[in-house]
């Protein structure tokens, strides 16, 4: 499969200085760059443990953001991750699937079709040439990429010192809006979701998803928010 190597500035347009400071110099990509220069771009990420009833939150969500021709981005990983990758094509969205490897390995092994699926027929980034060794420190150094190519992130499921905080605290470097969701900010058992909040993060529920939809390119319209299960 051919891979093509492009700047992040190919992908997202010009950066300005904060947004600079850890971007990649380059990117390899596989499959259609329009998915993420012609759409609007939303993070959808969590544990690889992921709960029963986080795996569904993740699932319904990448439902509504696939009904409003929003582009689904995650890191390939078990658990949220490709939840929101196999909802984004289930439902006849679009995905970018952004990676902690070289585009030519698959990490974890059991989704090495789901990747040769979207760098096919969605689009996949990796920051990482395909002469590099796979890392540990990789996966968090992709998730500030990830930040920094979506328009939003969602954290849908974490437990603290989970590696999606990375993508968090990144995001809210950034100045990009960091939603976390309900069900997380109720948990007496995690310290992140408050200390998220209090740097400027926000809670997402169902009379927010029109907040949501606000920092995007393009409004949403016509989502059932009674169906979100937040």
């Amino acid at each position: 499969m051919a891979y093509k190597k492009v700047s992040l500035e190919d992908l997202v347009g010009p950066l300005n200085a904060v947004e600079r400071k850890h971007a990649p110099s380059a990117l390899y990509i596989s499959g259609d760059i329009k998915f993420c220069r012609d759409y609007p771009r939303v993070s959808v990420i969590g544990t690889r443990d992921v709960s029963s009833d986080g795996a569904k939150r993740a699932r319904d969500l990448t439902r509504i953001l696939v009904s409003q021709g929003i582009t689904v981005v995650s890191g390939l990983a078990r658990g949220v991750d490709t939840c929101a990758h196999k909802g984004a094509v289930e439902y006849g969205g679009k995905t970018i699937a952004v990676l902690g490897t070289p585009l030519d390995e698959s990490y974890p092994a059991e989704n090495a079709d789901l990747q040769k699926l979207i760098m096919a027929e969605h689009l996949a980034v990796s920051q990482f040439s395909n002469d590099m060794a796979v890392r540990r420190n990789n996966f968090p150094i992709r998730n500030r990429t990830m930040a920094l190519i979506s328009h939003a992130t969602v954290i849908v499921e974490a437990g603290d010192g989970s590696g999606t905080l990375h993508q968090g605290w990144e995001a809210l470097r950034l100045g990009r809006p960091l939603f976390i969701m309900e069900s997380l900010t109720r948990r007496n058992d995690l310290k992140w979701p408050k200390e998220m909040l209090e740097y400027g993060a926000q809670t997402l529920s169902r009379d927010k998803m029109d907040i949501l939809f606000e920092f995007l390119p393009q409004d949403g319209a016509g989502v059932e928010l009674a169906e979100l299960p937040f």
